[in-house]
């Protein structure tokens, strides 16, 4: 099938490189412009375009559709579909209608629920247990059109976004290579949301940050991990803001009042939550600082038992 694929970030390379493998005509590919990056702020090349410069398929990145020219260049490719994984962009009606197979989105969770930027995140922070990948008709609504096919997954107890985003890539870019097939031989079905059951996932901010030690263990471990690799969740540790990177949620119990330091040795750091549960703080970044285990940081920056965290 001759397709364009519209992506960005890292979890569309593996997509991209599924419809490769298995012999489509990759005509084009859209991505977002370089950004500046690093230190010396070079412009970077997105990961989708990487791939393609290294796998001879044509780049374009415009900066938005409204001057038509991404339309004009879409038609002089003629492709029978396009196939977006996290291009970061909303297509015009125009471009949705044009190729004669329509436009296809891997999404990273289980539609209706988690529509919006940030599914994996807001996944892990509401405490699931499982998601998922969807395949799915692109409409001019956010993420609300018809469902082609779905695959789920466990979370796992320890997992962070970033773990998460990695594996979901995968198990995204084979379903878009069946799901490709299936439509090609004109066997797969649509399935329309409920509305009804529809949840969102915005995108993430730094106010989501703050720790808030009255939440209970689990709360606060899953918000660690949701808010991996950005913006983390962060703490002040004795005065020294620190974001938090690991966490154990314990299975002693205490009485002690919340942000209560309960131990803070070579051993651990140990703290009271919200229901009386306990989280080990298993690795921290304090600012301007590399990341570190927490017993090294308090070597530096000790923190007495009994002291209650502001």
């Amino acid at each position: 099938m001759r397709i364009v694929f519209m992506g960005t970030p890292e979890f569309a390379v593996p997509s991209l490189r599924a419809l490769a493998e298995a012999g489509h005509t990759l005509c084009g590919a859209f991505t977002q412009p370089d950004r500046p990056k690093g230190r010396g702020m070079k412009l970077q090349p997105t990961p989708v375009k990487e791939f393609c410069l290294t796998h001879e398929i044509p780049v374009f990145q415009p900066a938005g559709f409204r001057d038509g020219e991404a339309l004009a260049q879409i038609q002089a490719l003629a492709p029978e579909m396009i196939a977006v994984a996290a291009y970061g962009r909303i297509l015009p009606q125009a471009i949705l209608e044009l190729p004669p197979a329509g436009c296809i989105n891997v999404h990273s969770s289980l539609l209706p629920k988690y529509r919006g930027a940030a599914p994996i995140n807001w996944a892990i922070l509401n405490g699931e247990r499982e998601t998922g990948v969807t395949i799915m008709h692109m409409s001019a609504a956010l993420d609300a059109g018809d469902i082609i096919a779905q695959k789920t997954t466990a979370i796992g107890p320890e997992e962070t976004a970033g773990d998460l985003t990695a594996r979901l890539a995968e198990l995204g870019a084979g379903l878009l290579a069946e799901t490709v097939a299936r439509l090609e031989r004109g066997e797969a079905g649509r399935v329309p949301q409920r509305e009804e059951m529809a949840t969102y996932a915005p995108m993430l901010s730094r106010e989501l940050s703050p720790v808030d030690w009255n939440r209970p263990a689990q709360a606060i471990h899953d918000q660690v991990r949701g808010l991996l690799p950005w913006p983390a969740a962060a703490a002040s540790l004795g005065g020294v803001r620190c974001k938090i990177l690991s966490t154990k949620v314990c299975q002693q119990t205490s009485g002690r009042p919340c942000a209560t330091v309960l131990r803070a040795d070579k051993n651990g750091l140990y703290i009271a939550c919200g229901g009386g549960s306990v989280l080990e703080v298993l690795e921290v970044q304090p600012e301007g600082k590399k990341k570190m285990k927490a017993a090294a940081f308090l070597l530096g920056h000790p923190l007495k038992e009994g002291s209650v965290l502001q």
